[in-house]
């Protein structure tokens, strides 16, 4: 991974045929819109003729139900357009389990759904001899549930995970996720799922090989999901900086979880993206210049626009970091200062 992020010469959109778009902490949080989305993605379109495919690892929801979610939010889009980690989690057992096979669903409708798509029954009881569990977020699900996963998987049955999400943007706040509700069983029966979603690669090959795309830019909220599953199918990847996501985490960041782009919100799809540029270990760009020391990093001057500065210091971190050098206090604290810009802007 580069350790500077990438300049685009035209508009980001137009500058790749798909659009490969999270959902949660990008488009809404919760049953809120996230500001300048629905705007932002019908002018994507209609602009760029950039495709949009929604890949989410949220597995609550069939595509039908992710479709009246967008509609809610003012962002119109068809089922074909939808890849959900219940469908991606529903094709892998698929490969292994025969037609009409029962499996135990540790989530809602959108397993279910799935599941029924690729031939095989979903259960709900231990009574009902499954003879693999999946795992997938719902707010609904209980101890009850758990319980009958537990019993499950204490007899060896194959497990699998639509994903492994710590936590979630809600409209209350930062929540627990799909991977907390997976800790607890795993706690009980003293082994792991295999995780289908995000970070890994297959929901993003599907919806490339759906377009037929050449040019795919993954677009996300998470850098342990969005940016890493990115990486692991050699994408480049765009943060938006409306969900989960902070500064100070963005410059801490390993190699796998550095985006190429970093914008404030889906607006910046329709710009020109510029990156901070390098005179030795002196990086600028729009008024910024972060000067890379042996202990620190040191601010020389600061522009006018908090979101240039995130760019250029997070391409400082990053260099001083693989150099195995300190941020220094001026850095840190300037992350913790555009982060408060950034989220109120």
């Amino acid at each position: 991974m580069a350790d500077v992020l990438n300049p685009s010469a035209q508009v980001l959109s137009a500058a790749h045929d798909v659009l490969l778009m999270d959902l949660d902490g990008v488009v809404y949080i919760g049953k809120n819109a996230v500001p300048f989305a629905a705007a932002s993605l019908r002018r994507c379109e209609t602009e760029t003729e950039s495709k949009i495919v929604y890949v989410t690892n949220n597995a609550s929801r069939p595509p039908g139900a992710v479709v009246q979610a967008l509609s809610s939010v003012g962002v119109v889009a068809g089922e074909d357009q939808i890849v959900t980690s219940a469908q991606v989690a529903a094709a892998r057992l698929a490969q292994d389990l025969d037609q009409g096979a029962p499996v135990l669903v540790v989530g809602g409708e959108g397993l279910e759904v799935a599941l029924h798509e690729v031939g095989l029954v979903a259960v709900r009881a231990l009574d009902d001899d499954p003879v693999a569990v999946v795992q997938g977020f719902h707010p609904d699900i209980g101890w009850r549930d758990l319980a009958q996963a537990a019993g499950a998987l204490h007899r060896g049955l194959p497990w699998v995970a639509s994903n492994a999400d710590m936590t979630l943007p809600t409209e209350l706040g930062i929540a627990p996720g799909n991977g907390a509700l997976i800790g607890a069983l795993a706690q009980a029966v003293g082994r792991y799922p295999v995780v289908v979603g995000k970070p890994y690669s297959p929901a993003l090959v599907e919806a490339v090989a759906r377009t037929q795309a050449r040019s795919p830019l993954v677009v996300g909220d998470r850098l342990d999901t969005d940016i890493e599953a990115a990486h692991a199918a050699a994408y480049p990847s765009l943060l938006v900086l409306t969900g989960v996501t902070s500064v100070p985490e963005v410059c801490l960041s390993s190699d796998v979880h550095r985006p190429d782009y970093i914008c404030r919100d889906l607006r910046g799809l329709l710009e020109n993206y510029v990156g901070p540029t390098w005179d030795g270990d002196t990086a600028q760009l729009a008024g910024w210049e972060l000067v890379l020391g042996s202990n620190e990093i040191d601010i020389r001057r600061r522009g006018d626009d908090p979101i240039d500065g995130v760019r250029v210091l997070a391409a400082a971190s990053w260099r001083q970091r693989d150099a195995g050098r300190s941020l220094g206090t001026p850095a840190t604290e300037l992350a913790e200062k555009l982060q408060v810009q950034i989220r109120g802007n």
